[in-house]
């Protein structure tokens, strides 16, 4: 038994530093290459151009076989959720080594085959190679105009010819065109061919990746454009919370602490005061299912903390160069932040006087991930039924699992623990009251439902020009790598958050409402509503994604990404109402 145990151990160990190296290490040599060295052309997917997730086996489509049993190659967790399965074309490719006109193989065609190019040919199909790393593109027919039909002619490209620029040792760029397009007939044989052409180039191997990054697109003047206004923004709104603190809060001191005021004075600015100071005994009181809220805090203090460490090492490390290089940072850096999201909720619970704090700690550990567990089975179930490789194959999903089992929960478990014992103690500054206070009837835009929703708006306003981009870069094949925009838009998001919600929070006690923690954090979390709404526009518009798999993959993922959204930006705002709520009451005479 300690042989198994060991053994899974070092198993463990293994895949861990798997996960962490598989992204920043050459998929299968140091990308050094000497005269005549094979050079490996990978087949990866086809599926419609116009619906990136719905990709397919290249061999779905009866392009030429390998034969016997080619190689396959897995470059980490990350790019087998991407959808990547590349498979040795066996195609005879040699360094610096020219190809002529050469065979691939006889293509003999029959009705299925043609049916099945034509449907791929109908729907735009597109497929993807590698070589070295580098990505090659073709579309896999055309439509020509028919003189005799009214639908355009079926032609399929039957020539691929492939442009290599090297740098001494090193493949620096490749390309693929393709050429002599033949009618679609069945009973007809089709000769499959390619060529080679091997060119040198005095372009860097550190610079080789810049010829797919599309500098006019992201570094638009509207992108500058939209980092001012947000900048903008920031000053105002830090202005009005500023005037607040300083002028608002600072007379309602004063006038609540004289005490040589004769009565007839006390009570005519008593009754010309706002209600903040009124509801002083219940402030502090515990919020409604404090479980849910300590572990949605801890989740999203968490998230904050986890995608600014990823956009930092994307800045630092060019991520986008590795296939599926982010996801799998993402899921290791979410299992190693997870004691963050322990110890922010397990001292949150205890301060308020929670029991039962198990059930907080595995709600804490357990909510984003079974959350994105749910999301990701639906749509995993319909990629099984489509056949396509977005499917997450059954032993990737045993390896999220027990990087979660193993690694995440129990740092969750330690950070709970941690955050109950260091910083557990209560220390509201006013004591709460035994009978709650009746809350009074106020005007409509003063409750708390309508200050969530209008809470959502500016800090949807400060990112609304970067979801563009990052929409774009993610459902229309461009490459994201301005992190460093992400990164001024993501502190822009925070400190915007932070202060609508604390203007929102202090009108909502004026309104002597004393049910703030909630509301502060659907008042940040409507961010991600008008997000996902904002999502819809984008499908319609920008994108002419169609059918059942296409648009449930969509909507799925952007639905995942703005319930992490919705609960890094709620956490943010319960905490920064938090600290101003506490730095409010802290003056005043809590009788």
């Amino acid at each position: 038994m300690s042989s198994f145990s060991s053994a899974v151990v070092r198993s463990l160990s293994c895949l861990f530093l798997l996960l962490l190296l598989s992204s920043s290490l050459a998929s299968e040599s140091d990308h050094k290459y000497q005269s005549d060295d094979p050079v490996t052309l990978w087949v990866n997917k086809v599926g419609p151009y116009n619906n990136p997730q719905e990709t397919y086996n290249y061999y779905s489509l009866p392009f030429c076989h390998p034969t016997g049993n080619p190689a396959h190659k897995w470059g980490g967790l990350g790019e087998v959720l991407g959808g990547n399965e590349l498979i040795d074309s066996q195609i005879d490719i040699k360094f610096e080594k020219n190809v002529e006109k050469s065979v691939i193989c006889h293509l003999e065609l029959d009705e299925a085959k043609v049916k099945q190019f034509k449907d791929a040919i109908e729907n735009s199909y597109w497929f993807e190679f590698f070589m070295d790393d580098l990505p090659l593109w073709g579309f896999v027919g055309d439509l020509h105009p028919d003189k005799n039909s009214d639908n355009g002619k079926h032609v399929l490209y039957t020539h691929k010819n492939i442009m290599v620029k090297y740098n001494k040792d090193q493949i620096i760029h490749v390309n693929l065109t393709q050429e002599n397009p033949k009618p679609l007939e069945a009973g007809k044989l089709l000769d499959m061919t390619y060529s080679v052409k091997w060119m040198s180039t005095n372009v860097t191997f550190a610079r080789r990746f810049d010829v797919y990054l599309d500098y006019p697109f992201f570094e638009h003047q509207i992108h500058w454009f939209s980092i001012f206004n947000s900048f903008m923004m920031v000053i105002f709104l830090t202005g009005l919370v500023s005037m607040i603190l300083m002028r608002t809060l600072r007379n309602d001191y004063a006038k609540y602490a004289r005490e040589d005021d004769d009565l007839e004075t006390l009570e005519r600015d008593v009754s010309e005061e706002s209600g903040w100071k009124l509801v002083h005994g219940d402030v502090f009181r515990s919020s409604r299912n404090l479980v849910v809220l300590s572990a949605v805090v801890g989740t999203g203090a968490q998230l904050a903390l986890l995608v600014l460490l990823v956009i930092l090492m994307a800045i630092g490390g060019t991520l986008y160069i590795g296939r599926g290089a982010i996801v799998t940072t993402f899921i290791v850096c979410y299992a190693l932040t997870s004691f963050i999201s322990g110890y922010v909720s397990g001292g949150m619970y205890s301060r308020h006087g929670g029991k039962n704090w198990i059930k907080s700690m595995i709600l804490t550990a357990s909510l984003f991930p079974f959350m994105c567990f749910g999301i990701g089975f639906v749509l995993n179930t319909i990629a099984i039924f489509y056949g396509s490789l977005a499917a997450i194959p059954f032993g990737t999903m045993v390896v999220v699992f027990v990087i979660w089992a193993f690694i995440s929960f129990p740092l969750a478990l330690l950070g709970t623990v941690v955050g109950r014992n260091w910083s557990g103690a209560p220390n509201n500054p006013c004591r709460v009251k035994t009978i709650p206070r009746p809350i009074p009837e106020k005007k409509w835009y003063l409750t708390p439902s309508v200050v969530s929703m209008m809470g959502g708006l500016l800090p949807f306003g400060s990112i609304f020009i970067e979801m563009y981009f990052v929409f774009t870069s993610f459902w229309n094949y461009k490459v994201y790598y301005v992190y460093g925009f992400m990164l001024l838009v993501f502190l822009i998001l925070i400190i915007v958050t932070v202060c609508v919600t604390i203007v929102g929070t202090y009108f909502l006690l004026n309104a002597e409402n004393y049910h703030w923690q909630w509301t502060s954090f659907f008042s940040a979390a409507s961010t991600a509503v008008y997000v996902y709404l904002y999502s819809i526009y984008y499908y319609y518009v920008k994108t002419k994604m169609s059918g059942f798999f296409q648009t449930s993959f969509y909507f799925g993922y952007t639905l995942m990404f703005c319930l992490g959204l919705g609960i890094l930006c709620g956490a943010v705002g319960y905490l920064g109402s938090n600290l101003f709520v506490r730095r409010i009451y802290r003056n005043i005479k809590c009788d």
